[in-house]
C-alpha cells in the first residue's frame, strides 16, 4: 500500500478529479467529514504528530468550495432527519463535523464557514463548559515530552518509561495515551504534574501557550463563554466526552460517565438537546460494540468514527464513519476521499495483500 499511495496521490486522484469521474463515481450517502480546526495564521508547525490533523485557511478554503460546486453540504439538522427517519438527501450529501473544540474553530473555521453559507456540527468536551480555558491533556503530555530533550526516563508508581532518542517519542507518548485512559481527569492531571517535575520541566512553562494569542489558538479549547459564541454563529454542539479519553480502555463505569455526563452537561449549560456524540480518537482500536451500546443507552440520536467514510459507505448509526482530514491531504486525494474511491481501492487492496500472505 505505501509503495502504491504515491501514484494514488500524485498521479491517478489528480487525473479523475480533473476528468470528472470522482464526482460521478460516488455512491448514496451522505459522506461525513470531520476536522480538528485551523491552523492560525502566524503559526509554526512544531511536530506533525501533534499539527497533522489540522488544516491551513487556505485546504480548508479550497476544499469548501470544492465541496460546495461538485456536491451538495448538508446542514447538521438534515442530517438528523435522515438519521432518524431516512429523509431524503439531495445526491452527493455531505456532512461537515468536527472535534476538539479548539479557539481556531471559532476565530478561523467559523469565518471562513460564514463565508462559504455553510455550518458544521462541531463536538467539544466537557472543558468548554469551562470558564477558564485549558488544554487537551495528551496534547500538553506530547508537549512535555517535546520539552525534555531528546532522550529521558519517567519512573512513577503508575507508568515506566525511557525514550532513547527523539524518533522514540511518538510511540511512547501513543503507549501513555493509552496508560493514561485508565485514569479519570483528576488522576490524569495529578500524573502529568509530576511527569513536569521528574522532567526538570519549570511549572511557568504552560504559560506561553496561554499568553500568546497564536498559541492560545492553536493549543486551548473553547471556554463556556466561546462556546456560546460558537452556538450564537448558528453553529450546532455534540459531545465528544467530558475529558477526551481514550474509552476502550476506560473501565465500564468510567466509560458511561464520560459519554452520560458529556451529553447531560452539555444540554444543562446550553438548554438544547445534545444529539450527536463523536468518539475521542475514533479510530479501530478506541471504539468496541460496549461504547457504542452506551453512546445508544445514553439517549445520543447517532454516534461518529474517525476512519472509512465516504459516500456509498454503510452508515450504522452509532458507528458511523468519517473523512479524516489531515493538513497533508491534497484537494485531488480529498475528493477521492469523499466520493469513496480511496475507501473502495484501499479494501481491495489489502484483500489483495492479505490473499498473498
Amino acid at each position: 500500500m505505501r509503495l502504491v499511495s504515491p501514484f494514488l496521490k500524485h498521479v491517478l486522484y489528480p487525473g479523475l478529479a480533473r476528468a470528472g469521474y470522482l464526482r460521478h463515481r460516488a455512491g448514496a450517502g451522505p459522506a461525513i467529514v470531520t476536522y480538528h480546526g485551523i491552523l492560525p495564521p502566524g503559526y509554526q508547525m512544531i511536530d506533525p504528530s501533534l499539527d497533522g490533523a489540522l488544516v491551513s485557511p487556505e485546504s480548508f478554503r479550497r476544499q469548501l468550495h470544492l465541496l460546495k460546486t461538485r456536491y451538495n453540504i448538508i446542514s447538521p439538522e438534515q442530517f438528523l432527519l435522515w438519521c432518524e427517519s431516512n429523509h431524503p438527501l439531495p445526491p452527493r450529501s455531505v456532512l461537515l463535523t468536527c472535534d476538539d473544540g479548539l479557539q481556531n474553530t471559532l476565530t478561523d473555521m467559523v469565518p471562513l464557514l460564514q463565508e462559504m453559507d455553510v455550518y458544521c456540527l462541531f463536538f467539544v468536551t466537557g472543558a468548554s463548559l469551562d470558564e477558564q480555558a485549558s488544554m487537551l491533556w495528551y496534547e500538553e503530555l506530547y508537549l512535555l515530552f517535546l520539552a525534555a530533550g531528546n532522550s529521558f526516563t519517567i519512573k512513577l508508581a503508575e507508568i515506566s518509561i525511557s525514550v532513547e532518542a527523539p524518533h522514540q517519542k511518538r510511540d511512547k507518548w501513543w503507549d501513555l495515551v493509552k496508560k493514561f485512559s485508565q485514569f479519570d481527569q483528576r488522576k490524569r492531571g495529578e500524573i502529568l504534574e509530576r511527569i513536569r517535575e521528574q522532567l526538570g520541566i519549570s511549572g511557568e512553562w504552560v504559560s506561553k501557550y496561554m499568553d500568546d494569542p497564536v498559541l492560545r489558538r492553536r493549543f486551548l479549547m473553547l471556554n463556556a463563554p466561546e462556546l456560546r459564541q460558537l452556538r450564537a454563529a448558528g453553529m450546532c454542539i455534540g459531545a465528544h466526552t467530558l475529558s477526551h479519553p481514550m474509552l476502550s480502555q476506560a473501565t465500564e463505569e468510567m466509560a458511561w460517565t464520560e459519554i452520560l455526563e458529556s451529553k447531560r452537561k452539555l444540554e444543562e449549560s446550553l438548554d438544547q438537546v445534545i444529539w450527536a456524540l463523536a468518539y475521542p480518537f475514533g479510530d479501530a482500536g478506541s471504539i468496541t460494540h460496549r461504547e457504542q451500546e452506551m453512546a445508544e443507552r445514553a439517549g445520543f440520536k447517532c454516534a461518529f468514527l474517525n476512519f472509512g467514510g465516504g459516500l456509498g459507505a454503510e452508515n450504522p448509526r452509532f458507528a458511523l464513519p468519517r473523512v479524516h482530514v489531515t493538513a497533508e491531504m491534497g484537494l485531488a486525494e480529498f475528493e477521492a476521499h469523499i466520493s469513496g474511491l480511496h475507501r473502495s481501492l484501499r479494501r481491495r487492496l489489502l484483500s489483495d495483500e492479505n490473499a498473498h500472505v
